[in-house]
């Protein structure tokens, strides 16, 4: 693709340099909850400027940007170090999949808050027996007078303990072939029949979550794109999720590799010519994620929907995080690993982000077969 910007591109990148230097998001804090509430706040910031949710059509409140604009968007973002959104899955997930699959009634009351960061939301997809074979999902929904009643459990939800919602997968008729008797459903968190549980990370801190359900309770103008087409709105969220999430990771690549190579330049172990070349290839690797991120906007523009090529970011974006962590504890030594020190924390996430969203393992057969057409393997 041409990576020069149009001058309406260069007019959408100049406003919003213009208004992040007249508010800056200031620094993130380490610890958890401080943490939480920082972004929550950014996100509330980022609303109330009309830059919450850009790539959103106009008539949901967003400002229908391009995925070119989208991706100025998140460089600019990373550039000003800004932190992620809370509500992440909220903005990229929940709301794009409600807009697709929802009705009138849900569009009107979902929208709106997940925008101004009102409503938090989480995703419930994962399953112990159903991580990576999504169609193994066990949960059940059985239907009563007025709506639904769901028991089981789900795994590594996200954000569960601060969300008021969740995208529920569900198996509703147990008789059908596996894809087909799956019902997707706006769960409401604020029920004693949901039970969340944190997971405690090796980073320490209480990102993921369990999920168990008794009787808990879904009305049926909850059921999400009808009932049994489940397996079809899952997949657009998977989709948003390859295109979205991923692609804003991309540029926290940069904002670390930029921190480390600044605090080298401080510590002056540039002049060393094994720093400077490591963090050269670092800064390679991180330019080939952008470019590759570049690439998979061409695709989709052109297709007009995200494609597995996605999975090919994800990928690379993962291992080059990690690289540049490990890298972090080798130059700085000891004092990265200091329980107070942000690097340590960087270092302990990166371990998930092979693991999350799919593991390389389950990415590398999604690329070798989706992507190079490669035969399956038995």
């Amino acid at each position: 693709m041409d990576l020069g910007l149009t001058a309406s591109e260069l007019a959408f990148r100049d406003e919003l340099r213009d208004w992040l230097r007249q508010s800056p998001p200031g620094p993130t804090p380490l610890e958890e909850r401080a943490s939480f509430d920082h972004r929550r706040a950014w996100d509330q910031r980022l609303h109330a400027g009309g830059w919450a949710g850009v790539h959103w059509p106009v008539e949901y409140g967003g400002r229908g940007a391009t995925l070119v604009e989208s991706a100025i968007y998140n460089e600019e973002l990373a550039r000003a170090a800004a932190p992620p959104p809370v509500n992440v899955i909220g903005l990229t997930l929940a709301g794009p999949t409600i807009m697709t699959h929802g009705d009138e009634a849900q569009r009107a009351r979902f929208l709106p808050p997940i925008l101004s960061a009102e409503e938090i939301w989480c995703q419930g997809f994962s399953e112990p027996g159903a991580g990576s074979d999504l169609a193994a999902v066990a949960t059940r929904a059985h239907q009563v007078d007025g709506g639904w009643r769901i028991t089981g459990q789900k795994v590594w939800t996200s954000f569960a303990h601060d969300a008021q919602w969740c995208l529920l997968l569900a198996r509703s008729d147990p008789d059908a072939p596996r894809h087909k008797g799956l019902t997707y459903f706006l769960l409401d968190m604020a029920q004693d029949a949901v039970q969340v549980r944190p997971l405690r990370t090796i980073s320490d801190t209480h990102e993921l979550n369990e999920v168990f359900l008794e009787d808990a309770f879904v009305p049926d103008a909850h059921v999400l794109g009808g009932v049994g087409n489940g397996w079809r709105v899952a997949m657009t969220t998977l989709g948003n999720e390859r295109s979205g999430l991923v692609f804003g990771k991309s540029f926290q690549a940069r904002i670390l590799l930029d921190r480390l190579t600044a605090l080298a330049d401080e510590r002056g172990l540039l002049e060393d010519a094994n720093v400077a070349t490591r963090l050269g290839e670092l800064h390679i690797r991180v330019e080939a994620v952008r470019l590759t991120a570049y690439r998979n906007v061409t695709s989709e523009m052109q297709s007009g929907q995200p494609g597995p090529e996605g999975s090919i970011i994800k990928w690379i974006w993962s291992e080059t995080d990690q690289a540049i962590t490990e890298y972090a504890v080798q130059l700085l030594g000891i004092e990265a690993l200091d329980r107070d020190s942000p690097w340590a924390f960087e270092l302990l996430r990166a371990r998930g982000d092979t693991i999350e969203s799919g593991t390389t393992e389950i990415i590398k057969n999604i690329v070798a077969e989706q992507v190079l057409g490669l035969p399956r393997l038995r």
